[in-house]
């Protein structure tokens, strides 16, 4: 065990009021050196997240046990503990220090009463002593250093008012402040967009040469920590099916749950496997309108509470969709697109702009315009029925439910590939990939001519995300339905979009047929944003940490910014003029 930063031998883990029969985790094995990257991979309820939790034992806090095994760990002034045996005050002076922690949901793991500010502060505080204005100059240089903009501001900010990418910068910012030996990123990325995604992998590269600090990297995306990892351990049904050199097991994997999941992970190819079925050729009606869409956020100061300036979220946007058509909005955690989906349903007001939505292209739908949001299991009610679910739809706009709506109900289920017994039953009865499922259900009950997928595929395993994208590309050809699909995921979008909108700093600066956009981008930021792709096929490429400045998008009231000119670059290809 001497070399070894952990070695854990025999893991076992189990829930309930009798763990021992609901064993989860069996028989777990594995070693980390300093300074190695163990990347855990596998799909849902495989057992990966059980096993992270357990080695700083915080499983125990959701209801789990362990029932056998050892986890000794080496700290810093050289002595080894057995990780599983010791008890709770000897744990909390290791936890944060020796071993941190990234968790997947920044939303639970923040207090949503206390500042940013406040909160990466008490990190500098417990673990490194400082106190006043020096932590808190700390806490704005670990923002800065995870790339967030206006971080002097952002300190003060509670962290509702930040979106889901910037929340998970705020939590990798307070692990790494207390510089542990062991850190653990639960699948800290899922929410980040990949140029953010590459930066976050860069600082923690930094970090490990640095610190020699190890890592357990915890992922379903393979692609991703192929340029990272070390080595790399699947685990199925809770056990480890395969584990071994990085390369190796990518290059020739053995077990043939190994083979299924890099089968399904969607390989980006730079615009080579990009959909082909749908032309702009003017037989397709025009689903979606918009017309210089701006929003702004007015920041409020002083006694009176007057806006002294205004968060220019989105700025002049204007774009259109054609039935049968998909429009993927991509750009960074911040750029504007949830903002700009939002706006178009109405969530969010608008400033100025005109959106106009089709309503006779399915049948003079009541609400044209759907979405389908990025957590499934937010967006499911979990004290009603699946029938009561979809019904909701119908009640908004006032309409009884009677046989026919019943009957749309039990058509929708079984095109999602759900069984019509599904009615009585309660969401938290089908697994994540079916409950998105059932949230695509119920976007349709109103007959809709666009939906809006906001990362409506981020939040699955990689082969159930593979059979949500078949299935809206089959539901689209059947329906005509046109998507805007907000997403920060380039291999998914290169997988379903017709046509490419990158947002930059809330606005359009590139747009284009996907073939046109990913093969060959024209504006810079297009290109940084592509070349940051992770994949299998580049899994030597090397993270590095980008030290330009993400701009700021708060602007004195009364502020009009300039919108550079379009410049053609092909038959549907157009990028922003630069410099």
């Amino acid at each position: 065990m001497t070399g070894h930063l952990l070695s854990v031998r025999d893991l076992r883990v189990g829930f309930g009021k009798v763990p021992e029969d609901n064993e989860v985790v069996h028989g777990v094995d594995f070693d980390l050196t300093a300074g190695e990257t163990l990347a855990i991979v596998g799909e849902s309820g495989s057992g990966k997240s059980v096993t992270a939790m357990s080695v700083n034992r915080l499983i125990g806090y959701s209801g789990g046990r362990i029932l056998g095994g050892s986890m000794m760990f080496t700290r810093s002034d050289g002595t080894q503990v057995d990780l599983a045996a010791l008890d709770e005050p000897a744990l909390e002076k290791i936890r944060g220090r020796d071993i941190g922690m990234i968790f997947q949901e920044p939303m639970t793991s923040l207090n949503p009463v206390l500042t940013i500010g406040t909160q990466i502060e008490e990190s500098f505080r417990l673990h490194h002593g400082m106190s006043g204005a020096g932590a808190r100059v700390a806490a704005r240089e670990a923002l800065e250093r995870v790339r967030i903009p206006d971080a002097e501001r952002r300190l003060a900010n509670a962290p509702h008012q930040l979106s889901g990418g910037m929340l998970q910068r705020v939590m990798i910012a307070i692990a790494l402040a207390a510089q542990p030996r062991l850190l653990i990123a639960d699948e800290p990325t899922t929410a980040l967009d990949v140029t953010i995604q590459a930066q976050i992998m860069g600082l923690l590269a930094e970090m490990k040469r640095e610190t020699d600090t190890g890592l357990i990297f915890i992922t379903h995306d393979i692609g991703l920590v192929a340029g990272l990892a070390d080595r790399i351990m699947v685990m199925q049904h809770g056990k480890v099916v395969e584990q071994g050199a990085i390369d190796a097991v990518l290059d020739d994997p053995q077990h043939d749950y190994t083979k299924h999941l890099l089968n399904a992970v969607p390989h980006f190819s730079d615009g080579k496997s990009v959909r082909r079925d749908h032309s702009r050729d003017g037989k397709s009606g025009r689903a979606l309108d918009v017309k210089g869409l701006t929003v702004r956020f007015p920041v409020r100061a002083g006694l009176l509470r007057r806006a002294r300036s205004n968060v220019h979220a989105v700025e002049d946007v204007s774009f259109d969709l054609m039935q049968g058509e998909t429009l993927a909005v991509v750009g960074e955690s911040g750029s504007g697109k949830s903002t700009t989906a939002r706006a178009i349903l109405g969530l969010v007001n608008a400033t100025r702009g005109e959106i106009t939505a089709d309503k006779t292209g399915l049948g003079s739908a009541d609400k044209p315009v759907q979405m389908v949001f990025q957590n499934p299991n937010a967006s499911l009610n979990p004290r009603l029925t699946i029938a009561q679910i979809l019904a909701e739809p119908l009640k908004a706009v006032g309409r009884h439910i009677d046989e026919a709506a019943r009957a749309r109900m039990v058509e929708l289920l079984e095109r999602v590939e759900l069984p019509a017994d599904s009615l009585p039953r309660y969401p938290h009865e089908f697994s994540g990939g079916q409950r998105q499922r059932l949230c695509i259900a119920r976007s349709l009950m109103l007959n809709p001519s666009v939906l809006v997928l906001d990362e409506a595929v981020s939040a699955l395993d990689v082969s159930v995300q593979a059979r949500v994208l078949d299935l809206l590309a089959d539901l689209q050809r059947e329906f005509g339905l046109a998507y805007l699909f907000v997403s920060h995921d380039m291999a998914v979008v290169e997988r379903i979009a017709h046509r490419i909108a990158v947002l930059y700093a809330g606005q359009i600066v590139e747009m284009g047929s996907a073939a046109s956009v990913l093969a060959d981008p024209r504006h810079s930021y297009t290109k940084r944003l592509i070349s940051a792709v992770p994949s299998i096929e580049r899994r030597h490429m090397e993270f590095a940490i980008d030290t330009r400045s993400v701009p700021s998008l708060m602007r004195p009231a009364g502020f009009e910014p300039d919108t550079a000119p379009w410049v053609e670059h092909g038959p549907d290809h157009l990028a922003r003029a630069e410099g």
